[in-house]
């Protein structure tokens, strides 16, 4: 399900980069090329380039929950009957609208799952209707959160080292 190649070769410029992008999206490539000393279109070769490495995966805006009625947010511990390797099951999960996330860890669970939903109902109509439906689900244990405290995308680049070339 996920990649498991090499990480692409970076550069701490183009590690200062993707931290000025990760700090606002919509900065402008003269700006970016202003912090860290290059032309605007050096800056715009470079972001090309970290896109077709797949470095920078696409950009979104991120939306307040709560504005948009996902008032609940929730984790689910999912036990499945699938054969290892095979990943039927979190094809069928990663395709329901509610779920943000979705890993395949380790341990006594096959999944862990993040989902948002409008309440309580909505929780146990998900749970019911789309997880229960999926039939190699052997089951489920649920996590509400009461409360985020923290909560980002971002990743802790400025520690980060380049990779060598």
């Amino acid at each position: 399900m996920t990649k498991t190649a090499a990480a692409p070769a970076l550069d701490p410029v183009d590690l200062r980069i993707l931290s000025l992008l990760q700090e606002d999206a919509r900065m402008p490539n003269a700006e970016i090329g202003r912090r860290v000393g290059l032309v605007t279109s050096a800056i715009f070769q470079r972001l090309r380039k970290l896109e077709r490495l797949g470095v920078i995966r696409g950009h979104e805006t991120r939306v307040d929950p709560l504005a948009v009625g996902l008032g609940l947010t929730a984790f689910l511990f999912v036990k499945t009957d699938d054969r290892v390797g095979s990943h039927a099951t979190a094809r069928r999960l990663a395709a329901l609208p509610e779920v943000q996330e979705l890993h395949h860890v380790a341990g006594e669970d096959c999944y862990l799952v993040k989902i948002r939903v409008a309440d309580p109902g909505a929780l146990g109509a998900f749970l019911r209707d789309k997880v229960g439906a999926i039939g190699a689900v052997r089951s489920t244990r649920t996590t509400i959160v009461l409360e985020t405290v923290k909560e980002t995308g971002r990743l802790p680049l400025r520690g980060t080292r380049p990779r060598p070339s």
